[in-house]
Order: C-alpha cells, then structure tokens, then sequence
C-alpha cells in the first residue's frame, strides 16, 4: 500500500435477509473479508470488521406476500440464519447488525435530510407503472414481462435472469403486475434523485487516475459506467416498506434500498463504537475496505462514494473494493430462486466440523478474477488429497513421531544441517510470499504459499527419514529433525489462522502455543525445547463418496423440481372442425397381458380387450410402467388407426397418456370400470 494508515475498516456487502447465504456469497465475499481481517489482526493493527443484514429490499416484501407473514416476520427469521450460520463459518465480524435497527432508522433519516436541505437532490415526477386492483405503484419486481433484449417471458422489471441485462420496469414487453396479474396502466408519482453526473468529474478523477492499482474488473467496470455518462438515480420510491422518507409531503414514500443499505456500514459501526466510530469514518488516517460480489460494483464505487461526498464531514472515501467475480454451482450459475446453491446452514449440518474444508475450498477456487465453478467432486477431491494428506498428514507424523521418541516433548535442536536450514528458508520463503499475496488481496495465491509450507514439511520428513536414523539409535540427529518439523508446524498454525481457524487452533493447542503474531511465520523458535505437546489428533478426515452423493442427490432433485416448478402447457394446437375430430374412434379396453419387447427399452406389448375381439397395441411407456402392474387396469385408445408394425409387431391402435411436467407419463383410465370397448365421446 502506497500510504500508511493508522487503522482499517472493513465492510462487507449486506446480504438480502430474504433467504440463507450460499457459497455464492461465501466466495465473493464473506471468505475473503474475513482472511484479509484475520490477517491484520494478527499483524496487531487496528481493523474493524463491520457487517449485517440489508432488510428493506422488495424481494422481502415479495417474500412475504407469498408466505402470507410481514415483512418483519421474513427478516426476523433470516437475520438469525444468516448471523449464526457466518459465526459458524468463523466469520469474525466486530459487529453483524441490520438495517431495521432504530440506529440505522436514525442514521438513515439524518443522511437522507441532510442532503435533501443541502440541497444535493432532485425532484422529478415521472410515469410509473400503477396496479389499479392493489393500489399502489409497482416496485422493479413487482413486474414481470417479456424481456426486450432475449424475448424471455417473465423476467423482472430490473433485470432479466435469463440474460443477465439491467432493465427498467417500462422497457418490458406485455408488462403484468406480479401482485395481481393485472395489466398495469402508468401513472404519475414525485420522487427525489441524487444527480449522479454532479460528481462525474470528480469520480474520473478518483478512480480512473488515483485508482489504477484497483482489480481490472472492478476498475473497468467503473469506466464503463463513467464512459456512458453518469445520470441521475433515484432515491425514493413508492412502498410500505422501509425508512420512511423523512420530509413532508412524502407520505408512502421510503428510501430505495440500493441508497439505504450502504448506509448500513455507517449506523453498524455507529452500534458497535457509539462513542468512536467517527474515527473509523472520517480520519484520513483511516483505510476503508469494501468487500463485494461485481453486482455491487457501482454502487460501492460510483454511487456511495457519491453519497459521501455530497454529505460531506470528511466521510472517508474506499481506498480499495476488492470485488470478485461470481461462483458458479456444478457447472450452473447459481439461483437462489430455483434451489440451485448449497446453503452455509444447511452444510454445517450435513457437514459438523468441516468448517475449514469449506473455507479451503471456496479459497482455493475463488472466482477473483473470472467466474469460476464449485463441484462436490472437487471439494471432496481437495478435501482428501490436500488437507488429509498434505497437510493433515505432515502434523500428524510430526507429532506422532515426537510422542513416539521423546514422550510428547520437543526435542533440542543442536547442529542444525544443511537440510534442515533450507526447509526452514523455504518456509520463511513462503511466508514472504503470503504476506505479499495477502496484502495485495490475492487469496488463492497466498493460500497455495500457505500450503507450500505443508508441502515443505512433507518432502523435508521424507527426504530426513527420522524413523530410520532413530534405528541407528543417532537420537540426538532424530530430535533437530524432529524440532525442525515442530517449527514447521507452528509457522503453519500461523500461516494458516486466516484461512482455517478451526484447524490452527487445533493445532496451536496440540504445540502448547499461546498468542500468534505474523511475525511468527517463519521463525525457528515458536515452540520451546522441552514444551510438553498435547496428545495428536486428526486434522481433517476423509469424506466418503457417500456424503457427496447425498450432496449431488440434493442438487438432482432440486433440478427436477425446478423442471417441474416453470413447466408451462405446450400451446394450443391448431383448430380441427367438429368432424374431424369425431373420426378418431377412442374407446376404453382391459388389459389381458403385458409384457416387454425384447431389446427394446422404450415399448411394451399390450394384449387388450377390446370388446370385439382381442387386438395387440404396442406401446412407448416401459420407462414408466412395470408391465406386471398393468394386467387388469383399464386404458383409453385409438382404435381406427391403420396397423403398424413395430420390433416386428403389428400394433392395432395407440394407447392413450399424458407427458408431466417431470417428463413422465401418465396413462389415462377411466374414473370408474367401464365395459370393453365402449366409445369415448
């Protein structure tokens, strides 16, 4: 970093409480936030870690008329999931708050006046779409329609999931009001605007001159959007739901979340440090961090900063927004709306105890520069093949070995060899190339250094073979190596805190170590000759190819509801006239006989009657009906189709089913027996 700073706040995007966290979430967020935290505070700086939940979006409100609940309700319940599911990831949040405090309510209504008797807004009166049935205008998803750009039905009035574009409300096609499935008809309403282009000056310079060290995507996102020009966006909107805006006049008017939710950082850290907190905000000496998903791109670089700069007081603007791309989920772009995710509360059941396998994995792909891809596959590859047996199997040996030969003490290290003294640089080595990675906020890259320490101590114990030289009875040779592979390891406990704490501290108990510091990454003297160490224990177990079956099953039926869930009726057929309709000939027979067709998956061979004689029908529904079932059930067919020979089977007709929505075949039966061969009509 080009300046130094006295201390450091962290904020990280506020998580919708309309729903649970995902790994999505974890990856572009979460995760990294707390690894960058955790690394300061081992550095003994002074951070501030602030986070919470962003209450007043409209997809709550959606979310609730669906569940017939209040809004409160939705966000009571979803607050509580998300705080305690972070806490059991390890997130290490100073505070995690939310926006339906009375601190936020406060600080919200102060920001918004402030600006509005500076002078900082707009008003503008516009026509927006109007639900005359609900009375009231219609909030960006409480439209749905067809999208103007892919012609996909039912995208949403601000954006369409299909192909990702950022709509208007009015931009979509055969517009319906999602509350009521009216059309809705414009009507004109007054709301206030922040003049983005006030400030499009003073943003180029800040970004695109004193920024450049930022990540390409975030900084070429921002160019875009200065190169387009910025306009002005809107502050309030027409809802029940929210801070109300605090002047006259405004009466079913609230603060649109994209200007409310921001603020958030600001009343959370006013919660946490009531009579402190401005020198988190508004010392040049302090370095602010936002932590986002590319979603929320302009709105922490562009729009917020905006909002501080008008409200003036010396807010301090972000010095870096280190924003990572998207996760996908087994190759699908993950959807909270379609069940495709896998969900922190729901894997730390289904999971007890792997919290760092998670935290591994969602570092170790990170999507920081691309968007990347999550597979149970690979988590229970890297599960087992890197932290069992890289890392967890150095520890292990290590202190296995150390009980074995000197009773749990660490052994002297006197006449340290060549070798010994270049695996002890090349983790030092490693050390500095974490360090360097971390400031720089490439987490995939400072991990792999972390792991190469692991690597490090694995090779040193293979290359030394202590178990050999301690049959040569050369006890004093086996204690360096053995205090060697000791030092190791407390670098590691070290090395690893930001990334795995569960496991450090683990493993800081079984090396009797106290406090860390980063200054101990590397060092040669973290554990003491003569410290007793504390039994060993498994860093990290296996995971059976059971548990991530279980996993892809979940994620299979969640595929097949989803199918099931947007399955629409095929369009009607065309018009027949009356009498060509009445030339099919349906009618009802009994099953005799069924059975399969020999090398032929797809047919069965019915024996029906028919009411006139015995006829044969062969039929492309074995996938769905086991033929014994059949015998004795009556079914609906088309008796004056001209014959067709099928597998080398005349079949006589075509018997009646229905496709589901699941792709599955329903035959149609009469409601109550009928007699063989009666007429459909």
């Amino acid at each position: 970093m080009s300046k130094e700073f006295k201390r450091t706040l962290v904020t990280t995007a506020l998580p919708y409480a309309n729903g649970p966290v995902h790994i999505g979430h974890l990856a572009g967020v979460y995760v990294p936030a707390d690894i960058y935290t955790r690394f300061l505070r081992l550095r003994g700086e002074d951070v501030v870690m602030i986070g919470g939940s962003d209450e007043h979006g409209v997809p709550i409100t959606i979310k609730a008329r669906k569940e017939g609940v209040t809004p409160q309700d939705i966000v009571d319940r979803y607050h509580g999931i998300i705080k305690d599911s972070m806490a059991g990831l390890g997130i290490s949040f100073d505070i995690y708050s939310r926006t339906t405090s009375k601190m936020h309510s406060a600080t919200a209504s102060e920001f918004f006046r402030r600006l509005y008797d500076k002078g900082e807004f707009v008003e503008k009166t516009s026509m927006q779409l109007y639900d005359e049935e609900a009375g009231q205008f219609l909030a960006d998803r409480y439209v749905t329609g067809e999208c103007p750009h892919c012609h996909a039905d039912g995208a949403y009035g601000d954006q369409c999931e299909k192909c990702g574009t950022s709509l208007n409300a009015t931009d979509l096609i055969n517009p319906h009001s999602a509350i009521t499935g009216n059309v809705p008809v414009m009507r004109e309403t007054r709301h206030w605007y922040l003049p983005l282009d006030r400030w499009q000056n003073f943003l180029e310079k800040w970004i695109l001159e004193d920024h450049k060290e930022w990540k390409s995507n975030v900084y070429g996102q921002c160019k875009s959007w200065l190169d387009l020009g910025l306009q002005p966006r809107a502050v309030s909107r027409d809802l029940d739901w929210g801070v109300p805006v605090p002047v006259e006049g405004a009466d079913g008017k609230v603060l649109y979340v994209w200007f409310d939710a921001p603020i958030g950082y600001i009343s959370n850290t006013k919660e946490f440090l009531p009579d402190s907190w401005e020198k988190y905000w508004k010392d040049p000496e302090t370095r602010v961090i936002n932590f986002i998903g590319k979603d929320n791109i302009v709105f922490h670089c562009i729009v917020f900063p905006a909002m501080l700069k008008a409200y003036g007081d010396n807010f301090q603007l972000p010095d870096n927004v280190p924003a990572n791309e998207f996760l996908n989920l087994e190759g699908d772009k993950i959807s909270t709306s379609r069940n495709w995710a896998v969900w922190l509360h729901e894997y730390l059941v289904d999971f007890p105890g792997k919290q760092d396998t998670l935290r591994y994995v969602l570092t170790a792909n990170a999507p920081e520069t691309k968007d990347n891809d999550f597979t149970w596959r690979d988590f229970q590859a890297r599960n087992n093949s890197e932290l069992v047996a890289i890392l967890g199997n150095f520890v292990n040996r290590a202190m296995v070995l150390t009980h074995k030969y000197f009773e749990g003490k660490v052994p002297v290290a006197d006449g340290i060899a060549e070798t010994d003294s270049n695996a002890l640089a090349e983790v030092a080595a490693a050390g500095r190339a974490l360090t360097t990675a971390l400031e720089g906020f490439h987490f995939r890259e400072a991990l792999k250094e972390a792991m190469n320490m692991a690597r490090t101590g694995n090779r040193y114990l293979q290359e030394t073979e202590p178990w050999k030289i301690a049959k040569s009875g050369d006890m004093e040779r086996v204690g360096v190596i053995l205090n060697t592979a000791l030092q190791i390891c407390a670098s590691i406990a070290v090395a690893f805190e930001p990334f795995l704490p569960f496991m450090s501290g683990k493993l800081c108990k079984m090396l009797g170590m106290g406090d860390l510091c980063w200054d101990m990454v590397g060092k040669t003297d973290n554990v003491a000759a003569g410290t007793q160490l504390g039994e060993p224990e498994l860093l990290f177990e296996k995971i059976e190819d059971e548990a991530i079956q279980a996993q892809i099953d979940k994620l299979n039926a969640a595929k097949e509801a989803n199918k099931i869930n947007s399955w629409k009726a095929a369009p009607q057929a065309p018009d027949v006239d009356f009498d060509t309709f009445m030339k099919a000939d349906l009618r009802v027979g009994t099953v005799l006989e069924c059975e399969r067709v020999p090398k032929a998956d797809k047919l069965l061979r019915f024996l029906i009657d028919d009411g006139l004689e015995k006829r044969t029908i062969v039929s492309g529904i074995a996938a769905h009906y086991a033929p014994e079932t059949l015998v004795g059930k009556q079914v609906v067919f088309i008796a004056n189709l001209p014959p067709r020979k099928l597998r080398g089977i005349v079949s006589q007709g075509m018997i009646l089913s229905a496709e589901n929505a699941d792709g599955s075949l329903t035959l149609l039966t009469p409601m109550a027996q009928a007699t063989p061969g009666a007429q459909v009509k």
